[in-house]
C-alpha cells in the first residue's frame, strides 16, 4: 500500500463526512456504501446489521450510533421522493468496516483509518488528556487508561478461554510481539534495558503508552465483537492487531516502539504528584 493511495483513501473518508444541525460528524449509509464499492444498497444492509449486532455485543448502544432517516431525492419527473438512510457515527463506520468484505483494497484501507481516527477521537473527547500540559501528565493519564483497559482486556480474554495466569502471559506476548516486531515482554525488557523487576508499562513515555492503550482497546473490542473463542485464537486476535497497530505507526512516519528510549520509572513521577493531591484535599 502506498503512502499515496493511504493518503487518498483518507481523503476519501474525509470528503463524504457530513455534519448536522447541531456540529455533530456523521456519515451517510448510502454514501459510504459506494464508497466501499457495494453495487447496490440492499447489498450493503447485511453488512450494516452486522455493524449493530457487533455494537450490542460491545455493550453499546445501537440508538447512539445508527439512526434511520429520509433523505429526499429528485426523481426524473423533477419530484423529490423520500429513501431510508442511516446516519452512522465514526464508531458506527469502524464497526461497519470491520464487517465488510475483506477482499477489496477499501475496505482493509478503511479498518485502518476508522480505528486509528475513532481512538483518536475517544482521546481527544477525553476533557482531562486535553487539560494536560507536560509529558509528565500525559504519561500519567495514559497509565491509568493503561490500567483499567488491560482488566477489561484480561475480562475479554476470560471469556474468550485464556483462564491460567501462565496463559494470560503468552496472550499478552503474542500482542507485544505484534507490535514490537516480534519481541515479547522478554526482549521488549532486554531492548530497552530494563531490569526483570520493572514493569516495561511503567517505562513508557506518552507516545508508547498510546499505541499499547489503542492494542489494548482494539484487541478487547475484537474478541468480544467476534465471539472469539479458545486460546490459540486469542494469541492470534492479540497478535494481528498488534501487528496493526505497528503497520499504521509505520504508515504515518512514526517511530516504531522498540525504538522509543525508556523512560525513568513513573513512580516518580506518581510520588511527587502526591503531595499536590494532599494539598488540594486539604
Amino acid at each position: 500500500m502506498s503512502d499515496q493511495l493511504s493518503k487518498q483513501t483518507q481523503t476519501i473518508f474525509e470528503q463524504i463526512k457530513l455534519t448536522d444541525e447541531s456540529g455533530n460528524e456523521y456519515w451517510s449509509a448510502r454514501d459510504l456504501s459506494r464508497v466501499l464499492e457495494y453495487s447496490e444498497y440492499r447489498h450493503f444492509l447485511p453488512v450494516i446489521e452486522k455493524a449493530k449486532e457487533a455494537s450490542r455485543n460491545s455493550k453499546q448502544k445501537v440508538a447512539d450510533h445508527f439512526e434511520d432517516i429520509l433523505d429526499m431525492v429528485r426523481i426524473g419527473s423533477g419530484a423529490d421522493r423520500p429513501i431510508e438512510n442511516i446516519k452512522l457515527s465514526r464508531y458506527a463506520c469502524y464497526l461497519i468496516v470491520q464487517n465488510a468484505d475483506p477482499s477489496k483494497e477499501i475496505v482493509a484501507l478503511g479498518q485502518t483509518y476508522f480505528a486509528v481516527q475513532t481512538r483518536l477521537q475517544e482521546i481527544s473527547q477525553m476533557e482531562e488528556y486535553n487539560r494536560l500540559s507536560t509529558e509528565e501528565e500525559k504519561r500519567l493519564f495514559l497509565r491509568g487508561e493503561m490500567a483499567k483497559h488491560n482488566s477489561h482486556l484480561a475480562s475479554a480474554a476470560r471469556d474468550a478461554g485464556v483462564i491460567e495466569p501462565v496463559d494470560y502471559a503468552i496472550f499478552q506476548n503474542h500482542g507485544y510481539k505484534g507490535l514490537y516486531g516480534g519481541l515479547d515482554a522478554k526482549g521488549i525488557h532486554s531492548r530497552k534495558g530494563l531490569k526483570k523487576s520493572q514493569q516495561i508499562l511503567d517505562h513508557m513515555g506518552s507516545t508508547e503508552l498510546a499505541a499499547n492503550l489503542f492494542r489494548a482497546t482494539q484487541t478487547e473490542e475484537k474478541l468480544r465483537r467476534e465471539d472469539i473463542k479458545g486460546k490459540a485464537q486469542a494469541n492470534e486476535t492479540h497478535y494481528n492487531v498488534g501487528r496493526k497497530v505497528r503497520k499504521t505507526i509505520k504508515e504515518i512516519g512514526g517511530t516504531m516502539p522498540e525504538e522509543l528510549p525508556a523512560a525513568d520509572s513513573i513512580k516518580k513521577i506518581e510520588d511527587k504528584a502526591k503531595p499536590k493531591e494532599l494539598k488540594k484535599k486539604g
